[in-house]
């Protein structure tokens, strides 16, 4: 998901309700003048030279049979449930398509996806999602709803869409119930979650029990970022694009996933697994350095094995908004061509210019199978 964040003071410090967080939001203004084209625009600036890989459906340069893709970190929303934050809250010109497309399942989306060669989209909902939501009930309540609107999209179109439920995580009970529910009855295939609870880390003991049902299951928590974050850095005070997914966003979601590491959440679930976008938040680049500390940290408080272990066995990274052969390049020799999935990150980045950076990357036929769909079809029992 590609937002800004530039209010001074995080909406979550005031205690507010729902209703007061999505007004912070429509009140904050957004620096990213340097970004004025909406996402149609963007994508027809691509599609020339997109459409001789994606019509043919194989590489630039490379004959061969179509390849099947899977974007696994594509947003929806709810607005009469999730009020869309809108303009206000985004770069100039891009609120009102994206908005657009959020809420829109077959016209616009189906369009976009046979356009450029995606053959299934992993539905998720947008930030602001259900973490917005102070009161415990009603975000119980809002996630019901909203993952019975997903589950009907997906029976609608099952050949082209499939879905992560959103959980209500400010009641670690319920959202045990409302897991085993939206996986056992609805069929949808793991869970996204929009960083922080409240404030809240799932590394702390309440989120045990969920963390436990994932694990039964067999079913992945995409970790994703929040548009409100816990707090504010002042490092990011007068430069309000730095503290969103320039760079803000990815810092806090690792760090978030760092906490899971040293916080023994993979030791006592080893089965459990962690999907994190945007090529795995940087982490596969920092293994070198997060080893090269572990033996400094307490032994009776640090986890079993190296960090670098836990983002090869328990952690898997998407390619959405990066879309550099170099980036991936790096991932794949950290951890491995069986981690990496691909991801668009719709409607907020080009799926134009994400299908051409996947069919022209420098893999093996095999190596692009794994990360186009082999991968997203093994983690997410499609």
């Amino acid at each position: 998901m590609t937002m800004t964040t530039g209010s001074s003071e995080s909406p979550l410090t005031a205690g507010t309700s729902r209703r007061r967080l999505l007004a912070a939001a429509a009140g904050a203004t957004a620096g990213t003048a340097a970004l004025t084209a909406p996402p149609a625009a963007a994508q027809a600036a691509t599609s020339t030279s997109a459409a001789t890989s994606t019509s043919a459906g194989t590489a630039t340069g490379r004959p061969g049979r179509r390849m099947k893709v899977i974007a696994v970190e594509e947003a929806f929303s709810v607005p009469e449930l999730i009020p869309w934050p809108g303009e206000a809250r985004m770069p100039p010109g891009w609120g009102q398509e994206w908005g657009r497309r959020l809420a829109d399942f077959t016209e616009l989306r189906l369009a976009d996806m046979d356009e450029h060669g995606v053959d299934i989209q992993v539905l998720s909902l947008t930030s602001p999602g259900v973490e917005a939501i102070e009161d415990p009930a009603e975000a119980v309540a809002t996630a019901r709803r909203v993952n019975d609107r997903l589950a009907d999209v997906v029976a609608a179109h099952p050949t082209r869409f499939a879905g992560f439920a959103a959980l209500p995580l400010q009641d670690p009970k319920a959202a045990v119930v409302e897991l085993r529910r939206a996986v056992e009855q609805l069929g949808l295939k793991g869970v996204l979650h929009n960083d922080h609870v409240q404030g809240h880390y799932l590394d702390e003991p309440q989120f045990r029990p969920v963390w436990a049902e994932l694990e039964r299951l067999g079913v992945t928590l995409y970790l994703h970022p929040a548009l409100f974050p816990a707090d504010q850095w002042r490092v990011f005070q007068g430069h309000p694009v730095l503290s969103g997914p320039s760079w803000g966003w990815t810092a806090q979601v690792g760090a978030h996933a760092l906490r899971l590491i040293y916080g023994g959440v993979f030791d006592e679930f080893p089965g459990a697994s962690v999907t994190l976008g945007h090529m795995g938040e940087l982490l596969p680049f920092q293994l070198a350095r997060l080893d090269s500390r572990y033996h400094q940290a307490d032994p009776k408080s640090r986890p079993r094995h190296l960090p670098s272990h836990y983002l090869r066995h328990n952690l898997y990274a998407t390619t959405s908004g990066v879309f550099s052969h170099a980036a991936l390049l790096g991932a794949v020799q950290a951890i491995g061509a069986d981690r990496l999935l691909f991801a668009v990150d719709y409607p907020y980045e080009s799926t134009a210019e994400a299908v051409e950076f996947l069919r022209t990357a420098p893999f093996s036929r095999a190596d692009l199978k794994r990360i186009a769909h082999r991968n997203a079809a093994h983690l997410l029992n499609l």
